[in-house]
């Protein structure tokens, strides 16, 4: 984002105005808290940003004043919280950047809108006609905010670009997958040596099928996105585990089979499973444990399964541990 002119709809207390200060040669900021107003205006002065005007008003309102073709650029993050209410749905928002679509696009050519990271993506295009990029963000495996990306040229039936972007704050490494969420997904006759995670951002835009496919990966079923190799994978982007064991899972027999491996605690993860992890761990008394982790899950043919693994750390061995199959059928 650059240019001449950007418009900051929510300035809030103008962290993303400051920002765009950066790469515009002039940014408006608005807002409709006049304290906030006043806060903004003495951050700016003492931080010796001079190329921002700030603006108090309700954002809609303001906007209107403008004529069409005012910015380059409008950023809008609309407020999720409204007497005392916090809502996911941009057309719940303040302000209604659905309602204000049309509006948005007359005053510049190109808009970002920073939603909640609880934002269902599928169906966004009918709600934003000129929509063209969505960007999932993540810091440290966490999803912290949806980018949409509009632009007034962009056809209504234009294909919509989804993006997964991995941020880690102790780093400037920044992982990205670029696809599509109608990738096949590619199910496994079997767990292998490695079960994978991909990063919350990566599910959440839909495109672990993508990093599959680019990675040589297998789904181990295919209502989840558990992915599994043969081999490790170095710099994956989520967390890696080595498979220790697979079993079916039975009620009857499964505690035999944490007694076999004296599994006194495990970090417990469940998808598509009938039990919750807190029944899981009161039916078998499980404390918790920071490397070993018990997945829950189902296997390839549907039917519940467990898979035993060690996580895997930066700097471990390629193999430091070597799964024992032998007393377990194949999953």
């Amino acid at each position: 984002m650059s240019g001449k002119r950007a418009l900051d709809l929510s300035g809030g207390l103008g962290v993303d105005t400051m920002f765009l200060a950066r790469t515009f040669q002039e940014v408006v900021y608005c807002e409709r808290d006049s304290l906030l107003c006043a806060v903004v205006e003495h951050n700016l002065k003492v931080s010796g940003v001079a190329n921002v005007q700030v603006k108090n008003g309700e954002s809609i309102s303001l906007l209107a004043e403008y004529p069409d073709d005012s910015f380059d650029w409008i950023f809008v993050d609309p407020a999720r919280r409204e007497e005392g209410h916090r809502s996911i749905a941009l057309e719940a928002a303040s302000p209604d950047v659905v309602a204000s679509h049309d509006l948005l696009l007359r005053h510049a050519e190109r808009v970002c809108i920073k939603a909640s990271p609880a934002l269902e993506i599928s169906g966004l295009k009918k709600l934003l006609p000129a929509l063209h990029t969505i960007i999932v963000v993540s810091v440290d495996r966490e999803c912290k905010e949806i980018l949409l990306l509009l632009e007034r040229a962009y056809p209504s039936d234009g294909p919509v670009q989804v993006k997964a972007v991995c941020l880690n704050a102790d780093s400037e490494e920044i992982t990205e997958v670029v696809g599509s969420s109608d990738a096949p997904r590619v199910v496994g006759t079997a767990v292998n040596e490695y079960l994978y995670e991909p990063d919350p951002a990566i599910i959440k835009a839909r495109l672990s099928a993508v990093l599959a496919r680019d990675s040589g990966l297998q789904f181990v079923n295919k209502s989840v996105d558990y992915l599994t190799a043969d081999r490790k994978i170095e710099a994956f982007p989520g967390r890696s585990f080595r498979v220790v064991e697979c079993v079916p899972y039975k009620p009857k027999s499964f505690r035999a089979f944490l007694e076999r491996h004296a599994i006194a605690g495990a970090s417990i993860q469940r998808r598509d499973f009938p039990l919750s992890a807190e029944e899981l761990r009161k039916k078998y008394r499980l404390l918790e444990n920071e490397r070993a982790f018990l997945f829950f899950t189902r296997d390839a043919m549907g039917h519940p399964l467990c898979i035993y693994v060690l996580r895997c750390f930066p700097g471990d061995e390629a193999a430091p541990f070597v799964p024992d199959r032998s007393a377990a059928p194949e999953c």
